[in-house]
Order: structure tokens, then sequence, then C-alpha cells
């Protein structure tokens, strides 16, 4: 069975490192499936779960709040700006993040602090999805 080598990493840390059979993603123009022997390829990914099926069947969970893809035939590499392992996710903590957000948005200022505002609420409105999608798995 083909497999690739899949790298999940954010500014802070490794994430995920691994072989794989499959992985999906939200990709800047839609949902990405990408399998051993890919056409390369380089794009922006959007917040949301990153979904790494394991040559065993067993499946990884990643959350990432936007960054880029790098796809190689057998190699795929996501640097996330912020990536959270599904079992460390807390919905709670997410809930009461874009509760904040929303509430500041209804006190923002000016439109630089709007638009700073809803890219938090989206980032954290995927989180909570992810957060949801993990759960039923």
């Amino acid at each position: 069975m083909a497999t690739l080598h899949v790298d999940v990493v954010s500014a802070e840390e490794q994430i995920f490192s691994g072989e794989a059979k499959f992985v999906a993603l939200p990709g800047e123009s839609g949902e990405l499936g990408i399998l051993p022997e890919h056409t390369p390829l380089i794009t922006r990914i959007k917040p949301g779960a990153v979904r790494i099926e394991r040559p065993d069947g067993s499946e990884e969970f990643v959350f990432v709040a936007g960054g880029i893809l790098e796809v190689q035939p057998h190699r795929v590499t996501v640097l996330a700006d912020t990536a959270i392992r599904g079992k460390d996710l807390d919905e709670a903590k997410a809930l009461e993040a874009k509760k904040l957000a929303e509430e500041a948005l209804r006190n923002a200022k000016d439109k630089i602090d709007q638009a700073a505002i809803q890219s938090e609420l989206a980032i954290q409105a995927a989180q909570i999805a992810a957060l949801r999608k993990f759960l039923k798995k």
C-alpha cells in the first residue's frame, strides 16, 4: 500500500509527523483530499480540521487556524499559523473565546478592529466545528 509522509507544524511545535494513506483539509478554494502520488501544489489553507488517515486505518485530527500547504508526490507539509491536536481541543474554552470575540465585535470602534475580530470569530467557529467533528469519530 502506498503512503505519504505528513508533517503538521506550527510556530510553537511539531504537531504530527508520520505516514498516512490519505489527508483531507480545508484549502483556500475548498476541501482538499490528498493521496500518495498527488500532483505537487502549494496553497493557503483556511481554519478547520486536518484529517490524517494512517495506514492502519486509524485517524488523527488536527485543528489549524490557517497557514500554507505544500504537497509533493510522497510528502505533505502543513505550516499552520496555529495547530492544536484534536484530543487537546477544549469546547468550553473555544465557546468562551467565541463569546468574548462577539462581545468585542459589538464594542469595536472602527472597521479595522471589526475585521480583526471577525477573523478571530471565524477561527473560533472553525475550531468548534473541528472539535465536534473529532468528538463524533
